[in-house]
C-alpha cells in the first residue's frame, strides 16, 4: 500500500464501498483518477493509503441493484467489488472504462450460443432416433448369456413378488404345458437350455418374456383361451421376443434414450412432463417395432407347425376389445389389437399340421393352477 496526495482524491456525496475479495471487511473508500483507478482508504487508524490500483482496461461491470454501479477487476481477486453510489462519480468512471461491458453477451454472441445450443439439441435427437437404436441392435446379441440370465433371475424375483411366488404345478397340467412349449421351442430353433416357461396364479390376462429365456403365462390369459392354438400363438409371440433379444435391446435402448432426453431438456422445474412425453413417444415407437417383429415371428412359427396365427389375435381382441380412436394412440407401445387381428386374419391358412394338444391335455393345462390359482 502507498501514500497518496489528499488533493488528488475525488470526493463524492454518497459513500463508495470496497470489498477486497479476500476478507469480509467492508471499507468506505475514495477514488483517484490518473493513469489507473486508485482506491483510497481514508480511515483515521490507517491514514490515507492506496489499497488497490485497477487499470481501466481491466475493470468490468458486475450485477448490481438500481442506483449502484458495482465493479470488479480481472486482475483482482474474483470476489473483489467496488460499489459506487454517486451518479456523477459513476459517470466519470464509466467514461474511462472502455471495456466495462466486454464480458457481457452481445447480440452476435447470443446468436452463436443459440446456434450451438440448437446444433447440440439436433445432435442429441439424431442420436436418440438413430444412434441408440443402432447401438442397441448391435449390442443386445453380444451380451453374454450368464449376464442375461442373471438379469432374468433378478426380474423373475420381482415378477413373482407381484404375481405369486410359486408357479402353478399340477402334474398333468405341467406335462401338457411342457409339451406345448417344447413343440413351439423346437419349431423356433431355440436351444433346449435357453428357455424356461411357467404359469403364474394371477387373474391378470397376460404373458411376457424376461431376459435369459424366461417366459411366463398368467392364469388369467389361460382362463380366457378357448383352445391350444390361441395360447400357442401368444407363446410364439413371446418366443419371438427371445429370438430377437428384444428384452436386452429394450434395456439398452430405454437406458440410453432416458439419459439423452433428460440431458436435452435438463432437470429443471416444469420439464418433467416434457421429458415424460418425449420418452414415451420415442420408446413407444421403438416398442411397436419390436412387437411387430414378434408378431411376424409368431405368424411364421404357427405356419411352420401347420396351424393358423388368427386364433391368437382373436384371443387378444377378446381381452382388449377395440383400441382405436384414443387420443393417446401415439403413446401405445403395442400395435392396435384390431390391426393385429386384421393382419393375422390375412395370414390365416387352412390347418395342415396335427393338433398341438389333445382335448384331454388341453383340459389338464386349463387346470394347471388348481383351486389355489383362483385369486
Amino acid at each position: 500500500m502507498t501514500d497518496v496526495s489528499v488533493d488528488a482524491v475525488v470526493q463524492s456525496e454518497k459513500p463508495t464501498i470496497f470489498f477486497d475479495g479476500v476478507t469480509s471487511r467492508r471499507r468506505q473508500v475514495a477514488l483517484t483518477f490518473g493513469d489507473a483507478l486508485e482506491i483510497i482508504d481514508e480511515s483515521e487508524a490507517e491514514g490515507v493509503q492506496t489499497i488497490a490500483r485497477w487499470a481501466y482496461a481491466d475493470i468490468r461491470r458486475a450485477d448490481s441493484p438500481a442506483a449502484i454501479l458495482r465493479l470488479g477487476c480481472t486482475t483482482a481477486p474474483p470476489l473483489a467489488r467496488l460499489e459506487i453510489r454517486d451518479a456523477s462519480l459513476a459517470a466519470e468512471l464509466v467514461a474511462r472504462c472502455l471495456r466495462l461491458d466486454e464480458h457481457q453477451t452481445t447480440r452476435r454472441g447470443l446468436v452463436r450460443i443459440v446456434g450451438w445450443s440448437v446444433a447440440a439439441a439436433v445432435s442429441i435427437v439424431c442420436v436418440v432416433l438413430f444412434g441408440v437404436p443402432l447401438a442397441a441392435d448391435r449390442l443386445a446379441p453380444l451380451v453374454p448369456k450368464p449376464i442375461e440370465r442373471r438379469i432374468g433371475d433378478a426380474s423373475e424375483v420381482q415378477v413373482k413378488t407381484i404375481f405369486g411366488r410359486n408357479s402353478c404345478n399340477d402334474p398333468a397340467g405341467q406335462a401338457a404345458f411342457a409339451k406345448l412349449v417344447n413343440r413351439l421351442r423346437d419349431a423356433a430353433g431355440l436351444d433346449d437350455d435357453s428357455m424356461t416357461a411357467g404359469v403364474l396364479p394371477t387373474s391378470v390376462p397376460n404373458a411376457f418374456a424376461l431376459p435369459g429365456g424366461k417366459v411366463f403365462v398368467l392364469k388369467g390369459l389361460l382362463d380366457k383361451a378357448e383352445n391350444p392354438d390361441e395360447l400357442a400363438g401368444i407363446l410364439a409371440h413371446e418366443l419371438g421376443h427371445l429370438k430377437h433379444h428384444d428384452n436386452m435391446r429394450g434395456l439398452i435402448y430405454n437406458g440410453g434414450t432416458s439419459f439423452l432426453i433428460g440431458l436435452l431438456f435438463g432437470d429443471v422445474t416444469g420439464s418433467s412432463a416434457v421429458i415424460f412425453a418425449s420418452r414415451n413417444v420415442v420408446e413407444a415407437s421403438y416398442s411397436r417395432e419390436a412387437e411387430t417383429g414378434a408378431d411376424t415371428f409368431a405368424i411364421e412359427l404357427m405356419h411352420a407347425l401347420g396351424r393358423s396365427p388368427k386364433p391368437a389375435a382373436e384371443l387378444m381382441f377378446r381381452i382388449t376389445g377395440k383400441e382405436g380412436g384414443s387420443a393417446f394412440t401415439i403413446l401405445a407401445s403395442h400395435p392396435l389389437t384390431e390391426d393385429r387381428l386384421a393382419r393375422m386374419t390375412r395370414e390365416d391358412r387352412p390347418v395342415s399340421g396335427p393338433p398341438l394338444l389333445t382335448d384331454a391335455e388341453w383340459q389338464a393345462l386349463k387346470r394347471i393352477c388348481g383351486a389355489a390359482g383362483k385369486i
